[in-house]
């Protein structure tokens, strides 16, 4: 699949570096035309001959050599792709804030193709709040971050920051490039997060959903081309500015969000947790602490997963979340045909990386023909993709 695609590959200044050796011949070895660009940092860790007999292109690192003009803007609508690989800590920073201080730089900045960047650096700086906030920054931007991978790091220690291996990226490319027009004139509807049901002004009931598993299935199927509509409770996740979000706080909010243009959708995916009760009546002011006891009365909330299954065409598709604690294959199976969804997702609290808040996840999807797919624990990213390649797969049937 990579057999005549061009691919910029950007090279900053990482002892990850290296990898991009190996990364240049498997790209070449697929069939891709490989252009390499190189920070002066990048050279202090592998020599540019080396890239140069490689991809056997000259490697690029100057705006000016000689009295020659690198044509950024030329190189930057050249591409079909653009990696950057590694992307050290500066470089994302320089990336998020616009700066253009290097041939790099102004290449990104002109490009039309779609820009993958593949992380390294120790995990202090992967995990500090302004390299998550430029990554976010970026990605809201439309950029792709490939997934750090854990392990030992240049410092000694152990620990997220390692640049994804040559192979992982090839990987990567090929499908992004095989699926990425999947979904091409389809329209889906997504949500994600919590939701917050206010007792008073400052108190509320909620849960410990991160909504990342759903910010990961709008991202996978925009990736694939559809036109993806976001219902997000309160989270502070970002996705890249192609997807729409509408951001909302309860239950009732999620509720009419999703109602409205329903019939308009081809696929809809429930991951958000909803909470099922709400207080029945909501303090005006903050509830004072007098008593040693207090009771709290509730109601139910709106059903949306239900409500969308009694309303959807039989040309939508209807996904559900099932998060059990016991008989989870019966309750799941159970929640499918109650609430006429076409594919339901189970998650168990009891399995091992499966669960709020984690990067990781573990899913079966049952669907109402009677299958039943597995799925080993992945990254959330990954089983988005598990996700969506069943239900395509579900569609096609």
């Amino acid at each position: 699949m990579l057999k005549g695609k061009k691919i910029l590959l950007g090279i900053t200044g990482s002892i990850a570096a290296y990898k991009s050796v190996f990364l240049v011949r498997l790209l070449v070895k697929a069939g891709a035309e490989v252009k390499v660009i190189m920070t002066e940092g990048a050279k202090d860790f592998v020599t540019p001959l080396t890239f140069a007999t490689l991809s056997k292109n000259k490697v690029l690192s100057d705006l000016f050599d000689g009295d020659t003009w690198a044509n950024h803007v030329m190189l930057g609508r050249w591409a079909d792709a653009m990696i950057v690989a590694p992307a050290s800590c500066n470089t994302i920073a320089k990336m998020a804030n616009g700066t253009c201080d290097n041939l790099l730089l102004a290449i990104y900045l002109s490009s039309q193709a779609p820009v993958l960047i593949a992380p390294a650096m120790d995990e202090d700086m992967w995990h500090h709040p302004s390299t998550q906030k430029n990554v976010g920054t970026l990605q809201q931007n439309g950029n792709i971050f490939l997934p750090v991978n854990k392990g030992e790091l240049a410092s000694g220690l152990t620990g997220k920051g390692r640049m994804a291996e040559p192979e992982e990226i090839v990987k990567y490319l090929k499908g992004f490039f095989e699926k990425k027009n999947d979904l091409n004139g389809k329209i889906a509807l997504v949500t994600a997060g919590p939701t917050y049901e206010a007792i008073d002004p400052v108190r509320f009931i909620s849960n410990h959903s991160s909504g990342k598993m759903g910010v990961a299935i709008a991202e996978e199927l925009y990736k694939r081309g559809a036109e993806v509509q976001l219902v997000l409770g309160p989270s502070t996740l970002l996705t890249n500015k192609g997807i729409k979000i509408k951001k909302v706080v309860s239950a009732d909010e999620m509720y009419k969000a999703c109602m409205k243009d329903l019939q308009s959708y081809d696929i809809i995916i429930m991951a958000a947790a909803v909470a099922d009760y709400a207080p029945k009546t909501i303090s005006p002011q903050k509830i004072k602490k007098k008593s040693e006891e207090f009771s709290l009365e509730l109601k139910k909330t709106k059903d949306i997963l239900f409500e969308t299954g009694k309303r959807k065409s039989s040309g939508q598709t209807l996904v559900g979340f099932a998060l059990e604690t016991n008989n989870e294959k019966e309750n799941a199976i159970k929640k499918l045909r109650h609430k006429k969804a076409d594919l339901i997702v189970l998650n168990s609290t009891n399995d091992e990386g499966a669960g709020f808040g984690l990067d990781t996840n573990r899913i079966t999807i049952f669907d109402k023909k009677g299958k039943e797919y597995k799925f080993p624990t992945k990254t959330k990213e990954e089983v988005a993709e598990d996700i969506v390649n069943t239900v395509i797969q579900y569609r096609n049937e």
